[in-house]
């Protein structure tokens, strides 16, 4: 049986120093993908990447949230350690603390650029076929 060629494997894509990840590991990976899996908590991570700092007021009126709904999220987010508040006054702010995060939403944005948008092969399918009849 021929081998199958993985161009994947060749490359790269983690430290040779890093061995298996053990079960705690994984664990603890899959969580936070969770609560990253979460397409409003994704928006205000990428608002936040966008600003240094922003109030919860202004962050609300830019995502179009209401703030207990976005509290709610960046509670979440704020659990797992990815933000942090500052207040002042009545004021509370929000910052990324985990830059991780940065370049994890990078890559997912360029993974998704890279295959489409959803249903973007068939968009393509479709106009294809109106050019052919």
């Amino acid at each position: 049986m021929a081998k199958i060629k993985n161009p994947v494997a060749k490359k790269k894509c983690l430290p040779k120093n890093r061995g298996l990840l053990t079960q705690d590991q994984a664990a603890g990976i899959a969580t936070v993908f969770k609560v990253l899996a979460n397409d409003t908590r994704l928006r205000i991570l990428h608002a936040l990447c966008l600003k240094e700092e922003i109030s919860q007021g202004n962050l609300a009126a830019q995502l179009g949230l209401k703030p207990q709904a976005l509290s709610n999220q960046l509670a979440k987010l704020q659990d797992l350690g990815i933000v942090a508040t500052r207040r002042e006054g009545i004021h509370i702010h929000y910052r990324l603390i985990d830059l991780c995060v940065s370049s994890l939403l990078d890559q997912a944005l360029c993974l998704f650029e890279q295959a489409g948008a959803p249903g973007s092969l068939l968009n393509r399918a479709q106009i294809c076929c109106q050019r052919v009849n």
